[in-house]
């Protein structure tokens, strides 16, 4: 029993700190202002419509939970982070959208078996350090028949090679998680969903980035308003040499990514993924 129960406190501990890390700066302004049209490709790829029952795992702020309202889904909105479902409820009013928020965890939701007709999320779930965990709700709480729909992160992609390049720099992840971007790979998700799935379609995509006019830029922009890279320079703390390393790091990457043409604009790799529980 104690075993179990320091098991237990570990976890609440891992997971106040993801809930820590993902209220640092303001991530509601990245998923607006870079990747807006993520949302509205998930709810598209998964065909959402007026009277479907729709749960977006790690929502947010709502990018693809307000277009699947809007669509005319009876959706919830879950996400770890109360910061994030409180912005996301203003933007939903803003937009005249009716929808549900909730703080749940995505490998332990309050939800009911097959009690959803699509179960998405977009880059958020990815974010869950225990990936077997998150994909055995997922499916839980997808009734027989119905849709899974992921956009998430490349391994290989800019977003996933940030990651790689702040690991050095950033906080020890906790025992037995597994990196985000492993969601972006193919293998990695059936292996994850197994047989209890049918007609999976995945398809690698981009989305543009051309908010930025040079590397630094979007460095300081992350700095500011990107949880995780928040997260890695106040790990560093006050030493100067390791923070200029990091700056140049991710100069360096974004300048890979977005050089050339005299222009910077990056095209961010991702994994669009749907399926059918099986039946």
């Amino acid at each position: 029993m104690t075993e179990t129960n320091n098991a237990a406190e570990a976890d609440r501990a891992v997971k106040a700190k993801h809930r820590k890390m993902w209220a640092l700066g303001d991530y509601p302004a990245v998923a607006t202002q870079l990747i807006p049209e993520l949302g509205p490709t998930l709810v598209r790829a998964c065909d959402v419509r007026s009277g479907q029952r729709v749960l977006d795992i790690a929502a947010g702020s709502g990018n693809a939970a307000i277009p699947a309202a809007l669509a005319g889904a009876s959706v919830v909105a879950s996400d770890l982070t109360p910061e994030l479902l409180e912005t996301g409820r203003g933007f939903a009013a803003e937009r005249g959208a009716e929808l549900e928020w909730r703080e749940a965890d995505a490998e332990a939701l309050p939800f009911a078996d097959g009690e959803f007709d699509t179960v998405m999320s977009t880059v958020g779930i990815m974010f869950a350090p225990h990936h077997r965990a998150a994909a055995d709700e997922l499916l839980r709480v997808c009734r027989p028949g119905g849709t899974i729909g992921l956009i998430n992160w490349t391994p290989e992609g800019f977003i996933g090679q940030m990651f790689a390049t702040m690991k050095p720099y950033a906080p020890a992840p906790p025992p037995g998680a597994q990196p985000p971007p492993l969601w972006g790979r193919e293998d990695h998700v059936r292996e994850l969903l197994g047989d209890r799935v049918t007609d999976v379609e995945a398809h690698r995509r981009t989305v543009r980035v051309d908010r930025f006019a040079k590397p630094e830029d979007f460095r300081e922009y992350f700095k500011t308003n990107y949880g995780p890279t928040i997260a890695a320079y106040r790990n560093i703390g006050d030493d100067t040499e390791r923070a200029a390393a990091l700056d140049r790091d991710l100069d360096a990457l974004a300048q890979r990514h977005g050089g050339g043409g005299g222009t910077f604009v990056m095209e961010w790799e991702y994994l669009l993924f749907t399926a059918r529980k099986r039946g």
